[in-house]
């Protein structure tokens, strides 16, 4: 009788093994560049006057996501840097030069989380590591859910956005725009479609 209980013990735990990676398992989503449902974007302040406001137009990446073990997730994503765009072709001439961005030399900027915390099923933060004119530094911030469900093209997706400020010296910025501008905000809306 004994050997029967844990044969079926062995057996029972067995099956679990098998079927539990698959339980939580988050499943992988690609960042819908081609729809332009993503964006990345950045303001700064101007003098301390006015917000000049740009993004990247280039840029891709990917996430899991698991709804039931949202905190498992991971996201990374890569920029390309020569696309900067803020509507004003010979500032982001000089904003892509060695002064600042250093595309040349340079020529992505990527971020790689590294843990998610949320608090609740929408809101949570991230923290990963932001790469931006070859210096690595590991940011916080926090991350919203927008919101998750089917497309009319028989996809799903699910749809976060987050914002943090960037101190410009950290990144070997040292370009003096005065006492108002040592910080740039950076906002990232990513919509991905289940793979």
């Amino acid at each position: 009788m004994k050997k029967q209980i844990l044969a079926a013990a062995i057996a029972a735990s067995s099956l679990f093994a098998a079927v539990a990676p698959n339980v939580a398992q988050a499943a992988d989503y690609k960042v819908d560049v081609a729809g332009a449902h993503a964006s990345v974007q950045f303001k700064i302040k101007h003098l301390g006057y006015s917000w000049l406001l740009g993004r990247f137009n280039t840029f891709d990446g990917g996430f899991s996501y698991d709804a039931k073990s949202p905190n498992a997730s991971q996201i990374n994503m890569v920029i390309d840097t020569a696309s900067l765009d803020s509507n004003h072709a010979e500032r982001d001439k000089h904003l892509k030069s060695d002064d600042f961005l250093d595309v040349k030399k340079f020529p992505k900027a990527t971020f790689q989380s590294q843990s998610m915390a949320f608090t609740d099923a929408h809101n949570g933060t991230v923290t990963g590591d932001f790469t931006l004119k070859g210096v690595t530094k590991t940011i916080t911030f926090p991350v919203t859910k927008i919101g998750e469900g089917s497309d009319p093209w028989g996809g799903y997706r699910v749809g976060f956005t987050g914002e943090t400020d960037l101190k410009l010296t950290d990144y070997g910025i040292t370009t003096n725009l005065g006492p108002a501008s040592t910080h740039v905000q950076m906002t990232l809306n990513i919509e991905g479609v289940r793979q």
